[in-house]
């Protein structure tokens, strides 16, 4: 078996020939770094740097790493349409843990909802006959493109099963991880330990320069910038890729068109509810002019029969007078 170190650069080895060429490449990259088909060519394309974000993600030294294995690989450069498209990346790691990393540039509003039936399906990995104490453990990683909790913002949480009351987790064979890629700003010590926020950063970058000053500064991600140089020449690639960004352009618009007609929808909402609001004071104020006007009404009744006893009894002194 291969130490470790060996073990390494036998990965890294792959791309060295072609580690040179990338370092001439300048401008602007020709798709985004969050491209999801980007992403998953990348992993699956490079072993190497599959293992050094999954040792990042994890919090985990390389050398703990045995094996990792795409478990729902694709046929790269093929045709694919949005319904059979499965934009997560299915990982075992050292033949023990399941992991499932996906990337998301789009906020639908239900990552929270859709991450936890990954996580569930990843966990249902026994197979029939064997204990349940023998099912491997699962992590759902979410790499998102924007805060999941505006209220609470973070660069990188997990979430476990938590007793409430004295916080002992339930079972450490199941957790969920979000990555925010807006949010690096909120990076922790830990979380620059273990270079997460280069990678954010590497997910981030725009240009061949960013990714030649990051490269500078981690293995894993040299290697990863040279991988994305080699698949960016590949057409087929290219293409599957431009494709996904034409769907996300397709959802964005669709997503601010629903965003309008809400925010329309808000409005009427706010005048309609303007409108029951005057109205409501108007028939309230209707009332108590109406019990007023009734109040007023009884007094009159009350005064005229005063004038009409008073002027009862004037005629009656009046007459007596007379008399």
């Amino acid at each position: 078996m291969l130490q470790n170190t060996d073990r390494q650069s036998t990965d890294s080895a792959l791309f060295q020939a072609s580690g040179n060429g990338w370092q001439d490449a300048a401008g602007a990259l020709f798709t985004p770094m969050t491209n999801d088909y980007l992403f998953r060519a990348l992993l699956q394309r490079n072993n190497y740097v599959l293992k050094g974000l999954v040792c990042a993600l994890l919090r985990i030294p390389f050398k703990e790493v045995i094996s990792a294995r795409i478990t729902n690989p694709i046929l790269l450069g093929e045709s694919i349409d949005d319904k059979t498209f499965f934009l997560d990346v299915s990982v075992i790691l050292n033949d023990r843990t399941y992991i499932n990393i996906e990337m998301q540039v789009i906020n639908e509003h239900n990552w929270p909802e859709r991450s936890l039936s990954y996580l569930c399906r990843t966990y249902d990995n026994l197979n029939s006959g064997r204990d349940y104490i023998q099912v491997k453990p699962a992590v759902q990683i979410g790499l998102l493109d924007f805060t999941l909790f505006p209220e609470y913002p973070e660069f990188y949480a997990t979430y476990q099963f938590l007793n409430r009351k004295t916080r002992k987790a339930y079972s450490d064979k199941m957790r969920l991880s979000v990555l925010n890629l807006t949010r690096i700003d909120l990076a922790t010590d830990e979380d620059r330990l273990y270079h997460l926020d280069k990678w954010a950063s590497f997910f981030k970058a725009a240009t061949w320069e960013e990714l030649k000053m990051l490269a500078k500064q981690d293995e894993f991600i040299n290697e990863a910038a040279a991988t994305i140089y080699e698949v960016s020449r590949e057409e087929n690639i290219r293409l599957q890729c431009e494709a996904r960004e034409d769907y996300y352009r397709r959802q964005r618009s669709v997503q601010m068109q629903m965003e309008r007609q809400e925010s329309l929808l808000n409005e009427q909402k706010a005048a309609l509810k303007g409108w029951e609001d005057k109205y409501a004071s108007l028939v309230s104020k209707y009332g108590s002019l109406e019990n007023e006007n009734s109040s007023l009404q009884e007094e009159l009744i009350f005064l005229k029969e005063q004038i009409e006893s008073l002027r009862s009894l004037n005629d009656k002194d009046t007459h007596k007078s007379i008399l």
